[in-house]
């Protein structure tokens, strides 16, 4: 029984340490495009740890995995931006970006529903950020070029 804890500790904490170099990995893609969905998928990974982090009562590294899904959802952003495409002509990285972030929004509003009242604002600053970046996005894509 105990070496079956001792694999599962290490799988985690390999899965854990991962995530850093799944960012650097994001941030290395030349292709700005892909180089943003490398750093969304990084963000669904840091969500899942969270979670994790959480639900064993690692506040700090709850908190660790928390910021680097805000970091990971700006750096698919500016990625995005850097493009200089116009997302109605272009939208398919766009949209895709888009649906992810709705969807991580709607994960860390549940989750945040899920964690305690103390640990809640945590949560906070981090999806007021995202959502403002999906709120760009979605304008993007809707509102086309600007004069």
């Amino acid at each position: 029984m105990k070496l079956g804890r001792l694999a599962a500790l290490a799988v985690w904490l390999a899965l854990a340490g991962s995530g850093r170099a799944d960012l650097k990995r994001a941030r290395a893609e030349p292709n700005l495009e892909k180089r943003s969905q490398l750093a969304l998928e990084n963000a669904r990974a840091q969500y899942q740890a969270a979670r994790a982090a959480y639900e064993k009562g690692d506040n700090d590294q709850t908190a660790a995995a928390i910021a680097e899904i805000q970091e990971s959802v700006e750096l698919a952003d500016a990625s995005l931006k850097e493009t200089h495409k116009d997302p109605r002509r272009s939208p398919k990285w766009f949209k895709k970006a888009e649906i992810e972030t709705r969807d991580l929004l709607r994960k860390l509003d549940a989750f945040q529903q899920e964690m305690g009242f103390a640990e809640r604002p945590m949560l906070e600053k981090v999806k007021a950020s995202i959502q403002e970046i999906h709120d760009e996005l979605l304008l993007g894509l809707m509102e086309g070029k600007r004069k």
